[in-house]
């Protein structure tokens, strides 16, 4: 036990060479959605986007999404690290180098990618490095990962933004998210998936800077 709880806390990324392997076979997970029934994996609507969000604790984070109207369908899994098909109880040690991730799915003629930025930057502390709240270590790391030169510019822009919103505010606390192209997602367990549908009491760590996101608002795409 202490030793889990002492790997839960490493907040280095660990060098590739001495990640844990993981394995070939993808671990089971959930086919479709708990709330709204929808496909988790994809092929997904030929106009529907995607985006992946760490925020923390992908169960609170993946809530916030789901509950987004435009946002078609989410999961949560990780990603940005070094192990293949890795389990949750072999990201908590610190050894895979993923973060937790939300898979947000949305139909931009609904919602914008402004919009989205505007909630991972509000509902979240980004300037925390290796942890958010009480939960600490890499895979609780603030990220944006890509799904096109559109999303990374952007997503970069938003931060430079928000940065600034921040100093404006009297808060000196540099972003520290990760931002870059999308890597391999590998779904998390099925028990995971949407789980504060599931537990509706469940934990959430969402804590936000108090501090307002303005961004542009572009036009929604045309249908």
């Amino acid at each position: 036990m202490f030793l889990i709880d002492m790997f839960n806390k490493k907040t280095t990324m660990p060098e590739p060479g001495l990640a844990l392997p993981g394995r070939d076979t993808p671990i089971p997970t959930a086919a479709t959605h708990f709330v709204s029934g929808r496909p988790l994996a994809p092929p997904f609507p030929g106009t529907m986007r995607e985006v992946f969000f760490g925020m923390g604790c992908f169960w609170g984070a993946e809530r916030l999404f789901w509950q987004t109207p435009g946002v078609w369908v989410t999961s949560v899994g990780y990603a940005g690290g070094f192990t293949k098909n890795p389990t949750y109880q072999e990201t908590v040690t610190g050894l895979t180098g993923h973060a937790e991730v939300v898979r947000v799915v949305y139909d931009p003629a609904a919602i914008s990618f402004a919009e989205l930025l505007t909630i991972f930057w509000e509902e979240h502390d980004p300037t925390q490095g290796m942890r958010q709240g009480n939960d600490i270590g890499t895979t609780y790391r603030s990220a944006i990962y890509t799904t096109g030169d559109d999303q990374l510019a952007e997503a970069l822009a938003s931060r430079d933004a928000y940065q600034a919103a921040l100093r404006k505010a009297g808060q000196s606390s540099k972003i520290t998210t990760e931002i870059g192209p999308a890597p391999v997602y590998y779904p998390a367990e099925e028990y995971h998936q949407q789980y504060l549908a599931k537990n509706p009491a469940g934990y959430c760590g969402l804590r936000g800077t108090g501090v307002a996101c303005v961004l542009p608002r572009a036009p929604v795409a045309a249908e």
